[in-house]
């Protein structure tokens, strides 16, 4: 089980037409910060400084990629919490988002009245803009 995807359904479900909803952002996001999670793990174990590099990293990386995706900021600390290995990409993280988006997508086609079909728009960038507020 991977926790940030109940954080994950409120966007897909809740929020359908936001960037951080669509796909490049949930499976950039979900993929990349459980990445920096289980490398920094994997380098240097799972003291306090662990959690918060592996927490600017992702910050740094989602922000520059964007594929800003606020639930997969926990996937650093939950796969350092885990001593997850990279087969939990894969076998937890992908399988995971890709389960939820394909729910998201069939359910949002079978809802009567429903206006807004996901995904919008699958390569929307999330934040639209480079304008990052105190960081741009």
């Amino acid at each position: 089980m991977l926790a940030s995807l109940g954080g994950s359904t409120i966007f897909l479900f809740g929020l359908t037409g936001a960037p951080a909803a669509q796909p490049r952002a949930l499976f950039g996001g979900h993929l990349i910060s459980a990445f920096i999670g289980i490398a920094c793990y994997q380098l240097f174990n799972d003291a306090l400084w662990v959690y918060l590099l592996a927490e600017l990293i992702t910050l740094a990386l989602l922000l520059l990629t964007q594929t800003v995706h606020p639930p997969a900021g926990a996937n650093p600390l939950i796969m350092i919490h885990a001593h997850a290995g990279f087969s939990h990409l894969a076998l937890v993280v992908l399988m995971g988002v890709s389960i939820l988006a394909l729910t998201a997508a069939i359910w949002s086609r079978l809802t009567p009245g429903k206006v807004l079909h996901y995904p919008i728009k699958w390569n929307e960038p999330s934040p639209p803009s480079k304008n990052w507020s105190v960081w741009g």
